[in-house]
């Protein structure tokens, strides 16, 4: 499959223009109530691979990170399967870089209706769904195992089910690697962050995981930290291991602090607008091709993440791993977090933990 991805790359360059129009259609349809519509006949062919096809829907995708990204390319995993098992007859037509606006923007859109799928991070739908804040927490999962017993059972369909009435649908779980600290500095204990400042995204929840661990939240934008690691505006950041490689932070925080605080998954959805207009044979294929295209994702973020590895170390990091008894002393500083924004969740919270 990943032979087809750069020439479907190259297939969009060339039919940019026809692409936009496809865009507008999808996005807002026939008298602006958007989603997925039938396809005029002047854009059944837009593309030599398609020239037999006559497509009954062609669907709008957005994604917010690169084409080469693990996300994207399980994205463009489930463009390919729904071609295929739907015998062209549903099409998807993937954006990817944030070409139709960023991740907050792409969730609101779903809402109303105006794009069809895409795939977002659990910690930006929490607006939408108080749930979803109990899949935030801090050192929630003993480890990778763990979460996926979770997310792929009952607990995981629970809270999936949880979105009814947002105007999504969730089909599947995407992986988002786990976040951890990265410093100038090492840190072996719970003692070495105090008083440290440490970036973080803007987030009350992760304020106050920050805080309760003893150090000082200052939330800034990403495309800032390296400047701010470097000019020692902030000690510490935390994020993936694929991130943290790629932005080379690791030239200005060598040491990465493997506590996993947090492991924050994402999910595909679509919007209950093009949902709804779907017959039980199309829904059944949509749902079949996310959960294909996720363990399909899942598996490109173990590859990635062993780039990202070999390359950081390579380049002088030092990767430090806590011990059980230190990480349990770094869950304990945070319990109150727990209580303070999933108060009416905590019997869902201890099931997850004793799973």
């Amino acid at each position: 499959m990943r032979n087809n991805f750069l020439d479907r790359i190259i297939k969009r360059a060339v039919f940019a223009i026809m692409s936009s129009v496809l865009v507008c259609m999808c996005i807002s349809g026939c008298k602006g109530d958007g989603g997925a519509e039938a396809v005029a006949p002047e854009y059944q062919t837009i593309c030599e691979e398609y020239k037999d096809v006559s497509p009954k829907y062609v669907f709008s995708y957005a994604e917010n990170q690169a084409i080469d990204y693990p996300t994207s390319l399980g994205t463009v995993g489930f463009e390919d399967f729904v071609q295929e098992k739907s015998n062209g007859c549903s099409q998807i037509r993937v954006y990817t870089d944030a070409e139709l606006g960023d991740e907050p923007d792409l969730v609101r859109e779903l809402t109303r209706g105006g794009l069809d799928f895409i795939r977002a991070s659990m910690s930006g739908l929490t607006e939408y769904n108080d749930e979803a804040n109990v899949l935030v927490m801090p050192y929630l999962y003993k480890d990778a195992d763990h979460m996926w017993k979770v997310l792929d059972g009952d607990i995981g369909q629970e809270i999936m089910d949880s979105f009814d009435g947002t105007g999504m649908v969730p089909l599947s779980w995407y992986d988002a690697g786990v976040r951890n600290f990265y410093s100038s500095q090492p840190v072996h204990t719970l003692e070495d962050l105090r008083g440290k400042v440490i970036r973080i995204q803007e987030s009350d929840i992760m304020a106050d995981i920050i805080t309760d661990l003893g150090a000082v939240p200052y939330a800034t934008m990403f495309d800032e930290v390296y400047s701010a690691l470097q000019t020692g505006r902030v000690d510490m950041a935390e994020n993936n291991l694929s991130s943290y490689e790629s932005m080379e932070h690791y030239k200005v925080a060598p040491y990465y602090i493997v506590d996993e605080h947090t492991r924050i998954p994402e999910l595909q959805l679509i919007s209950q607008t093009t949902y709804d207009k779907l017959t039980d044979e199309e829904k059944d294929i949509i749902r079949t091709c996310a959960q294909e295209s996720a363990l399909y994702e899942r598996e490109l973020w173990k590859e990635r993440e062993e780039v990202s590895r070999k390359r950081v170390v390579e380049g002088g990091c030092q990767i430090i791993y806590l011990s059980d008894n230190e990480k349990e002393r770094f869950r304990k500083a945070v319990e109150g977090v727990y209580s303070k924004y999933c108060g009416n969740y905590m019997d869902l919270i201890r099931r997850i933990q004793e799973d």
